[in-house]
């Protein structure tokens, strides 16, 4: 008897989930949100990718309505995509699969080639390409909603990233005016190169590790769509930002953004600007009322 099911794994030991019973208890069952998510570290990485994809295709191909999928940190290959968009492209609508070290661009431009109906995806830096925009951006698809882009570097100085062309992000624009474009970045200062040389539809902006002060300016001259930025997570605990650098980049932003968080700690006064100045300032530029924010106390 088929049923609808919302299936969430949660999982101490992770080799559970290869086996051969789980897999046979989903045969008739008809999935529409599929979610693994691991309480353990380490993670699904550490089982076999041969069993792992083997179970994970034995639920693909015994669903016929798969909805919600997200697979993040997992061993899922181009292989395993394949079944999925052959027997779930109709229905398809989220996918988030950051840190899938198998899947290759090709993967990911196969389902978005066939998923028409996809309106939100999450991946990794590298799968993005101007392929893969373009394809998002054909008649056939409907309006995507939320594109979230993990830019995270393993390896300092051995990871290479590539500029996503104006054209590709336009033609993406052009068919999902409305789509929100989500960057969290974990690069070190060197590799930001690539990022923000031209203009960027991106929406939200978060920092897991410091930036410079050019990487701001190209962020307020080549964002107009920025909503949202958050310098909490920078980390700028971990460097120094004058108080007139910071000022430069808030006149750039201006009405732009719709939060701004920084600790008064790692702003450093200057010959134009102290801290007491600072806040009125930024005020001014933002239209509201703004206010850096302190270190906690207790």
């Amino acid at each position: 008897m088929c049923f609808w099911l919302l299936l969430q794994i949660y999982l101490s030991d992770l080799r559970l989930l290869l086996c051969s019973r789980l897999s046979s208890q989903l045969v008739n069952c008809t999935i529409k949100t599929l979610g693994l998510i691991s309480t353990a570290r380490p993670s699904f990485m550490d089982v076999s990718q041969s069993h792992f994809v083997s179970a994970l295709t034995v639920v693909f191909v015994n669903s016929k309505s798969l909805s919600s999928i997200k697979i993040d940190d997992t061993l899922v290959d181009d292989p395993s995509l394949k079944v999925l968009v052959a027997i779930n492209s109709d229905t398809l609508k989220l996918l988030k699969m950051s840190s899938c070290p198998h899947v290759s661009p090709a993967g990911i431009l196969c389902v978005a080639d066939q998923c028409h109906s996809l309106r939100e995806l999450a991946l990794n830096c590298h799968l993005l390409s101007d392929e893969l925009l373009l394809v998002l951006s054909s008649e056939k698809h409907v309006h995507l909603e939320h594109l979230c882009i993990d830019v995270v570097s393993e390896n300092p100085g051995q990871t290479q990233f590539h500029a996503i062309k104006k054209s590709s992000w336009d033609a993406l624009i052009r068919l999902s005016p409305q789509v929100n474009i989500v960057m969290y970045f974990f690069l070190y200062e060197e590799e930001f190169e690539p990022f923000f040389r031209e203009q960027t539809p991106v929406t939200h902006l978060y920092f897991g590790r410091a930036v410079s002060k050019d990487m701001l300016g190209r962020i307020g001259l080549n964002c107009p769509c920025l909503m949202e930025l958050s310098l909490t997570a920078i980390g700028l605990g971990e460097c120094e930002v004058t108080c007139s650098g910071f000022m430069e980049f808030v006149k750039m932003c201006g009405g732009r953004l719709s939060q701004l968080s920084i600790m008064e700690e790692v702003l450093i006064p200057d010959n134009t600007y102290n801290i007491e100045q600072i806040h009125s300032e930024v005020s001014k530029h933002l239209g509201r009322i703004w206010f850096p924010d302190l270190m906690p106390t207790w």
